[in-house]
């Protein structure tokens, strides 16, 4: 049941509206103190997940030649999930202020903890951030394997296409390749010109991806070694892309016609996930979307605080906000994800 501050994601345009809504939301958040950094939060944070990935890591070693290292490798691969989204709030600054130390931070445990490079992720997030779900500049929805529009399934061609079809069905499979897909991924970006201090990202990034795999064929098999690599990398794929997906997929898509103000546009984009601390835990605080696009740079501790502004502010203005538990954000992407399909399955057989 949709409450009056909720919508389903239903349609496809986004109303343009101007004004200075936006700066008043922020002169409440800013008055609340929920800008402020958490250094005791982060500082235990990190300590936990930094001791997970150090236990994983011996428990591989002192276990061996044996079967139960799938087990382990599945458990690592949710640390390296966790690792990820300490990443993604050191690339926020809403750890340190500072540029400099977020980058350092960034490049220890995106490049050399679990082999994504910071500098490739930072600008597709950033990107990302500035226009979300907008067909053209939004790289999260370019239709390079998926399509996320009607529009685009009528321009789809090749590989896009052929997904198209059952794309629905295939989005879960597919995640367990994505691990393996933001390792090339960030390999291939050390070759773009925009890539900043680029020997040190190459340096980090392969050093992981040596002794990542020197370690698994020293310890195991070979046969055992691909074993764990695989389950390993399948589980990192999927446990993101169940962390990051629900957040837009299925909510409005933009394109170049549709001009919303800062407040709306991150707004109406993203959904918000209900699920108590375990799902904070889980998702990082990503669960709450809506707010953290419109302060990318608040600590997660305090996102749950500003839900409760955001969602009576957005109230007074009349501007649906979309919240619903997880299986629900689920079925609505999948659901989009089966519909922007049909022109794809309505087309006449090709040859």
């Amino acid at each position: 049941m949709t409450t009056p501050t909720e919508a389903p994601p239903g349609p496809t345009t986004v109303p343009a509206q101007q004004g200075s809504d936006f700066a008043r939301l922020s002169r409440r958040i800013t008055e609340a103190g929920l800008l402020a950094r958490k250094p005791a939060y982060y500082t235990v944070r990190f300590t936990l997940v930094g001791l997970s990935l150090a236990a994983t890591w011996t428990g591989f070693v002192l276990l061996g030649d044996s079967w139960w290292q799938l087990a382990l490798a599945v458990a690592m691969g949710l640390v390296f999930g966790q690792c990820a989204l300490v990443a993604h709030d050191l690339a926020h600054r809403q750890v340190f202020r500072k540029r400099r130390a977020s980058e350092v931070g960034g490049r220890i445990v995106g490049n050399l903890g679990i082999g994504m490079s910071y500098g490739w992720w930072m600008n597709k997030h950033t990107r990302h951030h500035a226009n979300p779900n907008h067909e053209e500049l939004d790289p999260d929805v370019s239709p390079d394997i998926l399509v996320w529009s009607q529009d685009q399934a009528r321009e789809a061609k090749g590989l896009p296409r052929f997904m198209g079809r059952h794309q629905a069905g295939l989005f879960f499979p597919l995640l367990t390749l994505e691990g393996f897909n933001l390792h090339v991924a960030s390999a291939r970006a050390l070759r773009e010109p925009h890539m900043k201090r680029r020997w040190l990202e190459g340096v980090l990034l392969y050093g992981h991806f040596v002794g990542y795999l020197v370690a698994l064929f020293l310890v195991l098999p070979v046969g055992m070694a691909l074993a764990f690599l695989l389950v390993h990398q399948a589980v990192f794929g999927v446990y993101l892309g169940s962390v990051f997906a629900p957040n837009h997929k299925g909510m409005p898509m933009l394109n170049g016609d549709t001009k919303p103000d800062f407040l709306r546009k991150q707004v109406l984009t993203s959904r918000n996930v209900r699920g108590g601390w375990l799902i904070n835990t889980v998702m990082g605080g990503l669960n709450f979307q809506i707010e953290h696009h419109l302060f990318p740079n608040m600590p997660s501790p305090h996102l749950a605080r500003a839900q409760k502004i955001v969602r009576e502010y957005c109230a007074e203005l009349d501007i649906p906000y979309h919240e619903t538990g997880l299986i629900e954000s689920w079925r609505e992407a999948l659901s989009h994800l089966h519909e922007v399909g049909v022109p794809i399955r309505n087309a006449p057989a090709e040859g």
